[in-house]
């Protein structure tokens, strides 16, 4: 893809504040290398852009993060979901990322009721007893605010910023084209695919911009541990939520990360840790649906050591058939079987580019037998996934968003948990969940159904078999096959194919111009008031012509 001005006009402002920013972090090699060279320039003298001086004396993966926190909330979000993205960023930039904090000012009561009545259809004084204007807590895409039902509930309100969704598509705009211009210009960045994170990060965002889609998520954790009375999840008031506006239950508590204010109201620390890793594990290894981001906010302990949680915006899930994956690949280390473990691993993490068998065979040897012989009690999980798909990174290996997730949340999961006993052992945890997995899946019940399901797929192919090979052949009586084959890495040439045949064209148009104005004087033709503009014209165009090729270097 090209840089061409015409593509950030619609959103002028924003994009020469994206473009100061990035300059004024030290980025200004990546705008004009990705071609937009020239539009910085007569953006600085045509239309009076403020050129920064640029700040250099922070490391790359700082100023990343300090140009993000400049951009604004969307960009900040954005740098929020790359955290947790190990398969692709380095481990210092990671670093970085997770330091960003929303600093966003809350937006008026007034607006919050405002949008309420809206959304609601109905005034505030109608739909609660009492609503408090004052936020509880704000953040990139809504704030919350208390509210009292007419029945005496406590209610939390979950408010969508306003005006948020035109801004957050604005700038995913802007980022889509900064991503495919990093990608055709930039050949360094192509590593990290920018369009493909871009892409991540636009259905994230998306869905947590997406209140119905929490308040399903809500409802499904509800469903699912209906029975468990460890876990507490908030009731939703349907008659209450749209897609800006969730209410449900107002919930109280310590956070999970403070152990004293936990003894202080008798709860054991050591058994909140432990009853949290039990309820992370049972979502994800028993029931296929975990939370995906458990930090300390999201947690809240009640006064019965129960857990609540909060914030459904990123929920993940693990199928039957991932699940089974996963196992697949854990026996394999356990057995210390390297060429099943290598195997599973490309299964699991679909290769980006070709793949060097031999040294990712060596690697993961190297990796496994960093750890094979260590005790339980002293292997950190967190430490052990993160160096893992950091090696899995290194060979081209990106790992699926859910799975991402899920070691995100687990790296996270066992930090809450050593905050509150620093003997916290998640591997011990994970243990008993994984052979409860392993056990499942060799039950008599479920062999037999994944058989049943096997001789289906192969009976049904079978049974489609004659007549995909009929039509094939029947194709080829009539001369009608078809092979679609597609050329890759042309568009460079295409693009310069263009160009040159623009200044053909171009220059075949003024010299016909030039010819044509000079005959006509020659020929003594008094319409001269008529040639003598066209012939100035032609020149004018000509002048024009050299002076582009000249500057573009390719004379």
């Amino acid at each position: 893809m090209e840089a061409h001005p015409l593509r950030f006009l619609r959103n002028l402002g924003r994009s020469s504040e994206i473009a100061t920013v990035l300059l004024n972090y030290g980025f200004g090699d990546l705008l004009y290398r990705s071609g937009m060279r020239r539009s910085l320039d007569r953006g600085w003298r045509w239309l009076r852009f403020k050129r920064p001086e640029p700040v250099v004396e922070y490391t790359t993966s700082q100023r990343i993060r300090m140009a993000l926190q400049d951009l604004g909330p969307t960009f900040v979000k954005f740098g929020q979901v790359m955290s947790t993205r190990p398969d692709i960023l380095p481990s210092e930039l990671l670093d970085e990322l997770a330091l960003l904090q929303e600093r966003v000012p809350p937006f008026s009561g007034e607006e919050a009721a405002a949008t309420v009545e809206a959304e609601l259809g109905r005034p505030v004084s109608e739909l609660f007893a009492s609503f408090t204007l004052e936020p509880l807590a704000a953040g990139s895409l809504g704030q919350v605010h208390r509210a009292r039902a007419h029945d005496g509930s406590e209610l939390a309100v979950k408010i969508r910023r306003p005006n948020v969704v035109r801004d957050v598509e604005r700038d995913l705009s802007l980022l889509g084209e900064l991503a495919a211009l990093l990608d055709y210009s930039v050949p360094e960045a192509r590593v990290f695919d920018p369009t493909g994170l871009v892409n991540h990060f636009a259905r994230t965002i998306r869905r947590e911009m997406n209140f119905h889609r929490e308040a399903r998520n809500i409802q499904e954790f509800q469903r699912l541990f209906r029975n468990d009375a460890t876990l507490r999840i908030p009731h939703v008031y349907e008659e209450l939520t749209t897609e800006a506006v969730l209410t449900m239950d107002f919930v109280t508590g310590e956070r999970a990360d403070d152990p004293e204010a936990l003894r202080a109201r008798g709860i054991c620390p050591k058994g909140v840790a432990r009853n949290g890793a039990l309820i992370f594990m049972k979502q994800a290894f028993d029931l296929g649906v975990f939370h995906g981001d458990p930090h300390p906010g999201n947690l809240r302990v009640m006064s019965d050591g129960t857990i609540a949680l909060l914030d459904f915006g990123m929920v993940g899930t693990l199928d039957e058939s991932k699940r089974d994956e996963l196992v697949d690949m854990f026996l394999a280390v356990v057995r210390h079987d390297i060429r099943r473990t290598v195997s599973m691993v490309q299964v699991i993490c679909p290769p980006s580019r070709p793949i060097d068998q031999n040294l990712l065979t060596a690697d993961v040897r190297d990796f496994v037998e960093g750890f094979y012989e260590l005790p339980l009690e002293r292997i950190k999980v967190g430490r052990l996934l993160g160096d893992f798909v950091h090696m899995l990174s290194d060979h081209g290996l990106r790992c699926p968003g859910d799975l991402m997730l899920f070691i995100r949340a687990i790296i996270t999961l066992e930090g809450v948990g050593r905050a509150l006993d620093p003997r916290f052992n998640l591997a011990g945890e994970l243990q008993p969940f994984i052979e409860r997995v392993v056990r499942r899946r060799y039950e008599p019940k479920r062999m037999f159904h994944r058989a049943y399901d096997d001789v289906r797929s192969l009976l049904s192919a079978a049974h489609d078999l004659p007549l995909s090979t009929s039509r094939v052949l029947e194709k080829l009586a009539h001369d009608d096959l078809r092979i679609k084959f597609e050329h890759r890495g042309l568009d460079h040439l295409i693009t310069e194919f263009d160009r040159s045949s623009n200044r053909v064209v171009i220059a075949v148009i003024i010299a016909s111009l030039i010819l044509s104005s000079a005959l006509v004087l020659r020929s003594g033709v008094t319409s001269s008031w008529i040639t003598i503009p066209v012939f100035l014209l032609s020149g004018f165009l000509g002048v024009w012509l050299i002076y582009g090729v000249l500057r573009s270097g390719r004379l």
